[in-house]
């Protein structure tokens, strides 16, 4: 059985040790754009006169807007665990969008933003230093969300099914830990692999094949920061996976580490 956490770390590696060096809170969209976006994030952190903190985080099949001094832009999901240095004071607010949820506003396929961030001017004619001004300014959370969504508001586009189908295809993915395969995914959906490839790449930006490996180390890697001991085999086996070799090389593929490595790091 894989351990939960009591308060899912969607992806931020080792959560319970980075929430001494920050804090997160997470923020529900309004009714009417919650079909598209999932959440709002937002990070704060004091570290003055610390060292520099380095946090490191999965990556997941969304489109994040991301707005941060001299970062800010709209950012496709990636293939490879990411880190962000966190030093002196600051703060970063993200709109993390529904998987699929960013493509009816542009209309192109999400895997051209790999390893290409968009400008938010182009989409929702924003400057993105004006807006950088203008949130951080913002004493209170629930004032800086109420700005963020009067400035998408106006460009939401029509909402789109395929949107609501992707999202029940990839909460199944999320509670099955142990799928394995694309094709289970299309029998399970009765549709054709070509089709929801297709659709993967315009609207998530990546296969269905990685959300799948995604889920499954992702999985791993929450289990093993919530346990101080490891079985590698049995957590290999909760996971799908034929042998502990093949998980090993899934999870450095990601993580950057084998389970052992990164475990000693947790510690």
């Amino acid at each position: 059985m894989i351990p939960k956490a009591s308060k899912p770390s969607l992806g931020i590696m080792n959560l319970q040790q980075g929430e001494q060096k920050f804090q997160l809170s997470r923020h529900t969209p309004s009714e009417d754009l919650a079909y598209f976006i999932r959440h709002y994030w937002i990070v704060r952190w004091d570290l003055t006169g610390q060292e520099p903190y380095l946090q490191h985080v999965i990556p997941n099949p969304c489109v994040n807007l991301l707005v941060e001094p001299g970062r800010t832009a709209i950012y496709g999901p990636g293939k490879e665990k990411y880190g962000h240095y966190l030093q002196d004071q600051g703060c970063v607010f993200g709109v993390k969008f529904k998987p699929g949820g960013f493509y009816p506003f542009i209309r192109e396929p999400i895997s051209g933003l790999l390893n290409n961030p968009m400008s938010i001017q182009s989409i929702f004619g924003i400057d993105p230093r004006q807006l950088e001004t203008d949130v951080f300014a913002q004493n209170e959370e629930h004032l800086l969300v109420s700005h963020i969504e009067q400035l998408i508001r106006p460009k939401l586009p029509e909402q789109d099914e395929q949107v609501a189908f992707i999202n029940q295809i990839i909460d199944h993915i999320n509670q099955k830990p142990d799928l394995t395969k694309v094709d289970t995914l299309c029998d399970y959906f009765n549709v054709n692999k070509r089709t929801l490839q297709r659709l993967f790449d315009h609207y998530v930006g990546v296969s269905p094949k990685w959300v799948i490996k995604l889920a499954r180390i992702q999985n791993a890697a929450e289990a093993t920061d919530l346990s101080q001991r490891h079985n590698w085999s049995k957590l290999s086996m909760d996971l799908g996976y034929h042998d502990q070799s093949h998980f090993i090389k899934d999870f450095k593929s990601i993580i950057g580490q084998t389970p052992d490595e990164y475990a000693r790091l947790t510690v």
